[in-house]
Protein backbone atom coordinates (compact mmCIF):
# COMPACT_ATOMS: atom_id res chain seq x y z
CA UNK A 1 0.00 0.00 0.00
CA UNK A 2 1.24 3.43 -0.74
CA UNK A 3 -0.93 5.22 1.70
CA UNK A 4 -2.71 5.34 4.98
CA UNK A 5 -5.98 3.40 5.39
CA UNK A 6 -9.13 5.62 5.65
CA UNK A 7 -10.85 5.53 8.94
CA UNK A 8 -13.97 6.02 10.09
CA UNK A 9 -16.10 5.90 13.29
CA UNK A 10 -19.31 5.53 14.75
CA UNK A 11 -19.63 7.21 18.31
CA UNK A 12 -16.46 7.81 20.33
CA UNK A 13 -17.13 11.77 20.47
CA UNK A 14 -15.55 14.37 23.27
CA UNK A 15 -17.89 12.59 25.47
CA UNK A 16 -16.37 9.20 25.45
CA UNK A 17 -13.10 7.51 26.73
CA UNK A 18 -12.77 4.56 23.76
CA UNK A 19 -13.32 6.68 21.09
CA UNK A 20 -10.42 8.30 21.76
CA UNK A 21 -8.53 4.75 23.05
CA UNK A 22 -9.40 3.63 19.81
CA UNK A 23 -8.47 6.68 17.81
CA UNK A 24 -4.94 6.86 19.42
CA UNK A 25 -4.33 2.74 18.63
CA UNK A 26 -5.27 3.13 15.26
CA UNK A 27 -2.83 6.02 14.35
CA UNK A 28 0.00 4.65 16.34
CA UNK A 29 1.44 2.92 13.61
CA UNK A 30 0.92 5.53 10.82
CA UNK A 31 -1.08 3.15 8.93
CA UNK A 32 -4.72 4.32 9.55
CA UNK A 33 -5.93 7.99 9.22
CA UNK A 34 -9.51 9.41 10.52
CA UNK A 35 -10.91 10.58 8.08
CA UNK A 36 -14.84 10.82 8.80
CA UNK A 37 -17.65 10.42 11.52
CA UNK A 38 -20.78 10.23 13.02
CA UNK A 39 -19.46 10.76 16.53
CA UNK A 40 -22.41 11.03 18.67
CA UNK A 41 -26.37 10.84 18.88
CA UNK A 42 -26.12 14.34 20.43
CA UNK A 43 -25.97 16.79 16.85
CA UNK A 44 -23.89 19.41 18.99
CA UNK A 45 -21.53 16.59 20.39
CA UNK A 46 -21.46 15.55 16.68
CA UNK A 47 -20.48 18.94 15.48
CA UNK A 48 -18.13 19.89 18.05
CA UNK A 49 -16.22 16.57 17.79
CA UNK A 50 -15.47 17.08 14.60
CA UNK A 51 -14.22 19.85 15.15
CA UNK A 52 -11.74 18.86 17.56
CA UNK A 53 -10.55 16.53 15.48
CA UNK A 54 -10.44 18.46 12.49
CA UNK A 55 -12.02 16.86 10.11
CA UNK A 56 -13.82 18.39 6.93
CA UNK A 57 -17.00 19.88 7.60
CA UNK A 58 -18.83 17.99 4.71
CA UNK A 59 -18.01 14.60 6.35
CA UNK A 60 -18.59 15.55 10.29
CA UNK A 61 -22.40 13.48 10.24
CA UNK A 62 -24.68 13.24 12.19
CA UNK A 63 -25.71 9.48 12.21
CA UNK A 64 -24.16 6.36 10.87
CA UNK A 65 -26.77 5.80 8.16
CA UNK A 66 -25.96 9.62 6.58
CA UNK A 67 -21.92 8.52 7.12
CA UNK A 68 -22.10 4.92 5.41
CA UNK A 69 -24.62 6.23 2.95
CA UNK A 70 -23.07 9.32 1.60
CA UNK A 71 -19.35 7.86 2.18
CA UNK A 72 -20.02 5.06 -0.29
CA UNK A 73 -21.06 7.39 -2.99
CA UNK A 74 -17.56 9.01 -2.86
CA UNK A 75 -14.92 8.52 -5.31
CA UNK A 76 -12.96 4.84 -4.06
CA UNK A 77 -9.85 7.22 -3.62
CA UNK A 78 -11.44 9.58 -1.22
CA UNK A 79 -14.06 6.87 0.67
CA UNK A 80 -13.27 4.97 4.00
CA UNK A 81 -11.94 1.75 3.65
CA UNK A 82 -13.59 0.74 6.91
CA UNK A 83 -15.55 1.77 9.81
CA UNK A 84 -14.97 1.80 13.85
CA UNK A 85 -18.14 1.03 15.70
CA UNK A 86 -17.66 2.15 19.45
CA UNK A 87 -21.12 2.78 20.68
CA UNK A 88 -23.16 1.20 23.67
CA UNK A 89 -24.15 -2.55 22.95
CA UNK A 90 -27.25 -2.50 21.15
CA UNK A 91 -25.97 -0.02 18.46
CA UNK A 92 -23.00 -2.35 16.97
CA UNK A 93 -25.25 -4.37 15.15
CA UNK A 94 -27.28 -2.00 12.54
CA UNK A 95 -23.87 -0.03 11.81
CA UNK A 96 -21.70 -2.99 11.07
CA UNK A 97 -24.92 -4.49 9.11
CA UNK A 98 -24.94 -0.99 7.01
CA UNK A 99 -21.09 -0.56 6.77
CA UNK A 100 -20.88 -4.68 5.61
CA UNK A 101 -23.46 -4.34 2.85
CA UNK A 102 -22.06 -0.95 1.28
CA UNK A 103 -18.50 -2.50 1.03
CA UNK A 104 -16.92 -1.89 3.99
CA UNK A 105 -14.77 -3.68 6.54
CA UNK A 106 -15.45 -3.53 10.21
CA UNK A 107 -14.00 -2.49 13.48
CA UNK A 108 -16.34 -3.10 16.51
CA UNK A 109 -16.26 -2.93 20.58
CA UNK A 110 -17.11 -6.07 22.41
CA UNK A 111 -19.75 -8.18 22.62
CA UNK A 112 -20.03 -8.07 19.37
CA UNK A 113 -23.44 -8.05 19.04
CA UNK A 114 -26.76 -7.47 21.41
CA UNK A 115 -28.01 -11.11 20.60
CA UNK A 116 -26.35 -14.02 19.35
CA UNK A 117 -28.78 -14.25 16.18
CA UNK A 118 -27.48 -11.12 15.43
CA UNK A 119 -23.82 -11.78 15.24
CA UNK A 120 -24.59 -14.94 12.79
CA UNK A 121 -26.54 -12.39 10.75
CA UNK A 122 -22.89 -10.79 10.65
CA UNK A 123 -21.39 -13.69 9.81
CA UNK A 124 -23.07 -14.66 7.06
CA UNK A 125 -22.86 -11.11 5.52
CA UNK A 126 -18.99 -11.47 5.76
CA UNK A 127 -18.91 -14.63 4.32
CA UNK A 128 -21.01 -13.34 1.72
CA UNK A 129 -18.83 -10.25 1.02
CA UNK A 130 -15.79 -11.47 1.70
CA UNK A 131 -15.02 -8.38 3.87
CA UNK A 132 -12.99 -8.27 7.45
CA UNK A 133 -13.94 -7.45 10.75
CA UNK A 134 -11.73 -6.50 13.96
CA UNK A 135 -13.27 -7.46 17.29
CA UNK A 136 -11.40 -5.91 20.30
CA UNK A 137 -10.92 -8.57 22.77
CA UNK A 138 -7.69 -5.80 23.64
CA UNK A 139 -6.12 -8.37 25.92
CA UNK A 140 -5.19 -10.91 23.23
CA UNK A 141 -3.09 -7.94 21.84
CA UNK A 142 -0.27 -7.67 24.86
CA UNK A 143 2.72 -9.16 23.39
CA UNK A 144 3.02 -11.85 26.81
CA UNK A 145 -0.13 -12.72 25.65
CA UNK A 146 0.77 -14.02 22.50
CA UNK A 147 3.89 -15.45 24.01
CA UNK A 148 1.80 -17.91 26.29
CA UNK A 149 -0.29 -18.76 23.83
CA UNK A 150 2.54 -19.95 21.83
CA UNK A 151 4.08 -21.60 24.37
CA UNK A 152 1.12 -23.69 25.01
CA UNK A 153 0.37 -24.39 21.43
CA UNK A 154 4.06 -25.91 21.32
CA UNK A 155 3.47 -28.36 23.84
CA UNK A 156 5.83 -26.98 26.41
CA UNK A 157 3.12 -27.88 29.17
CA UNK A 158 2.11 -30.98 27.95
CA UNK A 159 -1.77 -31.45 28.25
CA UNK A 160 -3.50 -28.70 30.16
CA UNK A 161 -5.29 -29.60 32.84
CA UNK A 162 -6.40 -26.46 34.50
CA UNK A 163 -7.54 -23.00 33.68
CA UNK A 164 -8.03 -19.99 35.81
CA UNK A 165 -8.92 -17.00 34.95
CA UNK A 166 -10.34 -13.94 37.13
CA UNK A 167 -11.54 -10.95 36.36
CA UNK A 168 -12.34 -8.21 39.38
CA UNK A 169 -13.01 -4.34 39.01
CA UNK A 170 -14.93 -2.52 41.81
CA UNK A 171 -15.91 1.01 39.89
CA UNK A 172 -19.99 0.03 40.32
CA UNK A 173 -19.23 -1.13 44.02
CA UNK A 174 -21.76 1.50 44.44
CA UNK A 175 -25.51 2.58 42.12
CA UNK A 176 -23.01 5.13 40.64
CA UNK A 177 -25.34 4.88 37.24
CA UNK A 178 -27.63 6.69 39.07
CA UNK A 179 -25.40 9.29 39.99
CA UNK A 180 -24.34 10.82 36.43
CA UNK A 181 -22.02 7.76 35.35
CA UNK A 182 -22.89 7.51 31.76
CA UNK A 183 -20.72 4.35 31.05
CA UNK A 184 -22.55 2.91 34.33
CA UNK A 185 -26.07 3.96 33.20
CA UNK A 186 -25.86 2.05 29.75
CA UNK A 187 -23.92 -1.19 31.02
CA UNK A 188 -26.41 -1.56 33.37
CA UNK A 189 -29.60 -1.05 31.83
CA UNK A 190 -30.33 -4.52 29.44
CA UNK A 191 -32.23 -2.65 26.91
CA UNK A 192 -28.56 -1.15 26.11
CA UNK A 193 -26.25 -3.52 27.11
CA UNK A 194 -28.18 -7.05 26.58
CA UNK A 195 -28.90 -9.57 29.36
CA UNK A 196 -25.85 -9.42 30.82
CA UNK A 197 -23.90 -6.99 33.10
CA UNK A 198 -20.72 -7.96 34.72
CA UNK A 199 -20.14 -11.54 32.73
CA UNK A 200 -21.21 -9.35 29.00
CA UNK A 201 -18.85 -6.64 29.96
CA UNK A 202 -15.82 -8.48 31.59
CA UNK A 203 -16.58 -12.31 31.56
CA UNK A 204 -16.56 -12.09 27.66
CA UNK A 205 -12.82 -10.82 27.89
CA UNK A 206 -12.17 -13.58 30.66
CA UNK A 207 -13.59 -16.10 28.73
CA UNK A 208 -11.83 -15.19 25.51
CA UNK A 209 -8.75 -14.83 27.34
CA UNK A 210 -8.63 -18.43 28.21
CA UNK A 211 -9.75 -19.66 25.07
CA UNK A 212 -7.16 -17.75 23.39
CA UNK A 213 -4.04 -18.75 24.86
CA UNK A 214 -5.09 -22.59 25.69
CA UNK A 215 -6.42 -22.90 22.51
CA UNK A 216 -9.16 -24.91 23.74
CA UNK A 217 -13.26 -24.47 23.90
CA UNK A 218 -15.37 -24.19 26.21
CA UNK A 219 -18.25 -27.09 25.84
CA UNK A 220 -19.71 -26.93 29.40
CA UNK A 221 -20.93 -24.43 32.26
CA UNK A 222 -22.25 -24.06 35.76
CA UNK A 223 -22.73 -20.52 36.59
CA UNK A 224 -23.58 -18.57 39.60
CA UNK A 225 -24.87 -14.87 39.11
CA UNK A 226 -25.05 -12.08 41.76
CA UNK A 227 -26.53 -8.85 41.93
CA UNK A 228 -24.66 -7.47 44.99
CA UNK A 229 -25.53 -3.67 44.77
CA UNK A 230 -29.48 -3.16 45.81
CA UNK A 231 -31.71 -2.00 43.07
CA UNK A 232 -29.34 -2.78 39.83
CA UNK A 233 -30.82 -4.63 37.36
CA UNK A 234 -28.44 -6.73 35.83
CA UNK A 235 -25.75 -8.81 37.46
CA UNK A 236 -22.69 -7.11 38.91
CA UNK A 237 -20.50 -10.68 40.42
CA UNK A 238 -20.31 -13.88 38.71
CA UNK A 239 -18.64 -16.94 39.19
CA UNK A 240 -18.44 -19.62 36.55
CA UNK A 241 -17.09 -23.38 36.47
CA UNK A 242 -16.34 -24.49 32.94
CA UNK A 243 -15.63 -27.59 31.04
CA UNK A 244 -13.31 -27.65 28.19
CA UNK A 245 -13.15 -29.87 25.13
CA UNK A 246 -9.88 -31.22 25.88
CA UNK A 247 -11.40 -32.27 29.44
CA UNK A 248 -9.62 -29.52 31.14
CA UNK A 249 -11.33 -27.79 34.02
CA UNK A 250 -11.67 -24.23 34.75
CA UNK A 251 -12.72 -21.59 37.00
CA UNK A 252 -13.83 -17.65 35.84
CA UNK A 253 -14.22 -14.84 37.95
CA UNK A 254 -15.77 -11.83 36.62
CA UNK A 255 -16.73 -8.71 39.36
CA UNK A 256 -17.45 -5.18 39.42
CA UNK A 257 -18.31 -4.47 43.03
CA UNK A 258 -15.12 -5.90 44.25
CA UNK A 259 -14.47 -2.59 46.35
CA UNK A 260 -10.71 -1.38 45.67
CA UNK A 261 -10.37 -3.45 42.56
CA UNK A 262 -9.00 -1.27 39.59
CA UNK A 263 -8.53 -3.69 36.15
CA UNK A 264 -7.69 -6.96 37.82
CA UNK A 265 -7.25 -9.42 35.17
CA UNK A 266 -5.52 -12.33 35.28
CA UNK A 267 -4.58 -16.05 33.85
CA UNK A 268 -3.42 -19.22 34.90
CA UNK A 269 -2.86 -22.22 33.08
CA UNK A 270 -1.71 -25.66 34.28
CA UNK A 271 -0.85 -28.52 32.05
CA UNK A 272 0.95 -31.89 32.94
CA UNK A 273 4.70 -30.19 33.00
CA UNK A 274 4.00 -26.79 34.02
CA UNK A 275 2.10 -23.73 34.21
CA UNK A 276 1.90 -20.10 33.00
CA UNK A 277 0.50 -16.57 35.16
CA UNK A 278 -0.33 -13.52 33.56
CA UNK A 279 -2.15 -10.14 34.95
CA UNK A 280 -3.13 -7.77 33.05
CA UNK A 281 -2.06 -5.07 35.89
CA UNK A 282 1.80 -5.76 34.97
CA UNK A 283 1.21 -7.00 31.36
CA UNK A 284 5.28 -6.95 30.40
CA UNK A 285 5.52 -10.43 32.85
CA UNK A 286 4.94 -13.92 32.52
CA UNK A 287 5.36 -15.77 35.14
CA UNK A 288 6.64 -19.60 34.04
CA UNK A 289 6.20 -22.37 36.54
CA UNK A 290 7.97 -26.24 35.93
CA UNK A 291 7.26 -29.17 37.89
CA UNK A 292 10.52 -30.44 38.26
CA UNK A 293 12.71 -26.72 37.90
CA UNK A 294 12.94 -23.58 39.06
CA UNK A 295 10.33 -20.79 38.22
CA UNK A 296 10.74 -18.37 35.08
CA UNK A 297 10.01 -14.81 34.83
CA UNK A 298 9.85 -13.76 31.09
CA UNK A 299 9.66 -9.88 30.05
CA UNK A 300 8.37 -8.39 27.10
CA UNK A 301 11.38 -7.27 25.25
CA UNK A 302 13.74 -9.81 25.93
CA UNK A 303 13.62 -10.43 22.54
CA UNK A 304 16.31 -13.70 22.66
CA UNK A 305 13.49 -15.40 24.51
CA UNK A 306 10.33 -14.64 23.22
CA UNK A 307 8.98 -16.52 20.37
CA UNK A 308 8.27 -14.84 17.09
CA UNK A 309 4.52 -13.19 17.56
CA UNK A 310 5.46 -12.31 20.45
CA UNK A 311 8.60 -9.82 19.61
CA UNK A 312 6.33 -9.03 16.47
CA UNK A 313 3.92 -7.37 18.92
CA UNK A 314 7.25 -5.71 21.76
CA UNK A 315 7.26 -2.01 20.84
CA UNK A 316 9.82 -0.99 22.92
CA UNK A 317 13.25 -2.39 24.43
CA UNK A 318 13.68 -4.32 27.94
CA UNK A 319 12.15 -2.51 30.87
CA UNK A 320 10.64 -0.03 28.93
CA UNK A 321 6.72 -0.50 29.60
CA UNK A 322 4.01 -0.80 27.17
CA UNK A 323 0.52 -1.36 27.84
CA UNK A 324 -3.25 -0.95 27.42
CA UNK A 325 -2.93 1.67 24.19
CA UNK A 326 0.40 -0.40 23.06
CA UNK A 327 -1.89 -3.67 23.02
CA UNK A 328 -5.10 -1.89 21.37
CA UNK A 329 -2.78 -1.01 18.61
CA UNK A 330 -1.39 -4.35 18.11
CA UNK A 331 -4.80 -4.95 16.99
CA UNK A 332 -5.22 -2.21 14.81
CA UNK A 333 -1.93 -2.88 12.74
CA UNK A 334 -2.46 -6.04 12.32
CA UNK A 335 -5.80 -5.48 11.23
CA UNK A 336 -4.57 -2.48 9.12
CA UNK A 337 -1.76 -4.95 7.25
CA UNK A 338 -4.15 -7.79 6.85
CA UNK A 339 -6.70 -5.72 5.10
CA UNK A 340 -3.64 -3.81 3.24
CA UNK A 341 -2.72 -6.87 1.84
CA UNK A 342 -6.15 -8.19 0.37
CA UNK A 343 -6.30 -4.14 -1.15
CA UNK A 344 -3.00 -5.52 -2.62
CA UNK A 345 -4.15 -8.34 -3.56
CA UNK A 346 -1.22 -10.13 -1.57
CA UNK A 347 -0.68 -12.62 1.06
CA UNK A 348 -0.78 -11.13 5.03
CA UNK A 349 2.00 -12.22 7.37
CA UNK A 350 0.89 -15.26 9.26
CA UNK A 351 2.12 -13.27 12.51
CA UNK A 352 -1.15 -11.00 11.80
CA UNK A 353 -3.33 -12.14 14.55
CA UNK A 354 -6.83 -10.40 15.64
CA UNK A 355 -10.14 -11.68 17.17
CA UNK A 356 -12.35 -11.84 14.40
CA UNK A 357 -16.31 -12.73 13.64
CA UNK A 358 -16.06 -16.08 15.14
CA UNK A 359 -14.58 -14.83 18.40
CA UNK A 360 -18.03 -12.62 18.54
CA UNK A 361 -20.06 -15.54 18.22
CA UNK A 362 -18.40 -17.69 20.71
CA UNK A 363 -18.66 -14.27 22.90
CA UNK A 364 -22.07 -13.65 22.56
CA UNK A 365 -23.02 -17.66 23.37
CA UNK A 366 -20.93 -17.40 26.63
CA UNK A 367 -23.17 -14.75 27.46
CA UNK A 368 -26.46 -16.60 26.68
CA UNK A 369 -25.17 -19.90 28.45
CA UNK A 370 -24.47 -18.06 31.20
CA UNK A 371 -26.92 -16.36 31.81
CA UNK A 372 -29.35 -19.62 31.40
CA UNK A 373 -27.32 -21.90 33.57
CA UNK A 374 -27.16 -18.83 36.65
CA UNK A 375 -31.05 -19.56 35.89
CA UNK A 376 -31.01 -23.25 36.35
CA UNK A 377 -31.35 -25.40 38.95
CA UNK A 378 -28.87 -28.12 36.93
CA UNK A 379 -25.62 -28.21 37.59
CA UNK A 380 -24.00 -28.01 34.13
CA UNK A 381 -25.35 -26.44 31.13
CA UNK A 382 -24.35 -27.55 27.69
CA UNK A 383 -22.11 -24.41 26.03
CA UNK A 384 -24.66 -24.78 22.30
CA UNK A 385 -24.08 -21.98 19.80
CA UNK A 386 -27.60 -22.74 17.80
CA UNK A 387 -27.68 -21.10 14.83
Amino acid sequence: MDRKLRMGMVGGGKDAFIGAIHRHAANMDGLVELVCGALSIDPQIAEDSGKMLFLPEERVYLNFEEMIEKESQLPPDVRMDFVTIVTPNYAHFAPAMLALDKGFNVVVEKPITFSLDEAFQLKRKLEETGLILLLTHTYSGYPMVKQAKQMVKEGMFGKIRKIYVEYPQGWLSTLTEREGNAGAAWRTDPKKSGKSGAMGDIGTHAAHLAEYISGLKITHLCADLNTMVEGRRLEDDGNVLLKFDNGAAGVLMASQIAAGEENALKIRVYGEKGGLEWAQQEPNTLMVKWHTQPTQTYRAGTNGFLSDIAKFNCRTPAGHPEGYLEAFANLYRSFALTLSAKIDGTTPSELLDFPSIDDGIRGMAFIDTVVKSGESNEKWTVFEINN
